[in-house]
């Protein structure tokens, strides 16, 4: 069979998904344009998935390319007991995490911009970047939302693994209960009963940086709880 014939020309037409069994057939028999379909199909949601897993974002492209070589050259040992879209979830988080373990035991002397220094005099957290800004370049008005979105993003990396990870997949990625079960290889309680004690914690930690928003001046930029847990689902 040539390379491409069961799926078309997929680089050109990814707005069109083809039967899975279709793309399989096509990966194990070294298709370009399936690969690449693959690849501009799921790109962003691994990438989003293992960005939030890992202590440092940046190394998320990376590891992310790491899932794809991967992908591409252990497609033959994919046998259809999943969905692909699962494999692809299940090698991403495998790959994160044991990134998360190489960085716990060689990085833990380094120091970055996002490292703390102290605190301001309304006992918010200061990093060593926050020494870099130009404050009347970037007044808060307009900087506020990324703020919340940074914050979010920092207090849901601190949530332990577990219950991270049924996080990110179902409240920003949208996987369903089903298919968290699966990639997690879990029952479909534990994955319930993670969730919920996930966002107990996402809550209780945001819940005294929005307090402390309600009470700023410029009340119109920083938002309560309800407002800043919506940031999850839109941080992406």
């Amino acid at each position: 069979m040539q390379a491409g014939t069961a799926v078309g020309n997929l680089a050109s037409v990814v707005a069109i998904r083809p039967e899975e069994a279709d793309v399989v057939a096509e990966l194990k028999a070294g298709s370009e344009e399936a690969f690449a379909w693959l690849i501009s199909t799921y790109h962003q949601p691994i990438y989003s998935v293992i960005a939030r897993m890992l202590q440092n974002p940046a190394d998320a492209a990376d590891v992310t390319q790491d899932v794809f070589v991967k992908v591409f050259r252990g497609i033959d040992g994919f046998h259809g007991e999943s969905s692909l879209r699962t494999w692809l979830y299940r090698i991403a988080l495998h790959e994160a995490s044991n990134q998360r373990r190489w960085w716990s035991r060689h990085c833990r002397q380094e120091v970055t911009i996002e490292a703390e220094t102290g605190h301001s005099a309304d006992g918010q957290a200061l990093c060593i970047k926050d020494t870099l800004v130009d404050e009347n370049e970037s007044p808060f008005d307009m900087a506020a939302h990324e703020e919340i979105r940074a914050r979010v993003e920092a207090e849901l990396r601190e949530i332990p693994d577990p219950f991270r990870s049924v996080l990110v997949l179902r409240d920003i990625e949208g996987l369903t209960y089903e298919e968290i079960a699966e990639i997690l290889n879990v029952q479909l309680g534990t994955v319930k009963s993670r969730l919920m004690r996930g966002r107990a914690q996402i809550k209780a930690r945001l819940t005294p940086f929005a307090e402390a928003a309600a009470k700023h001046p410029a009340g119109t930029a920083r938002r309560p709880v309800s407002a800043v847990a919506c940031v999850v689902k839109e941080a992406q």
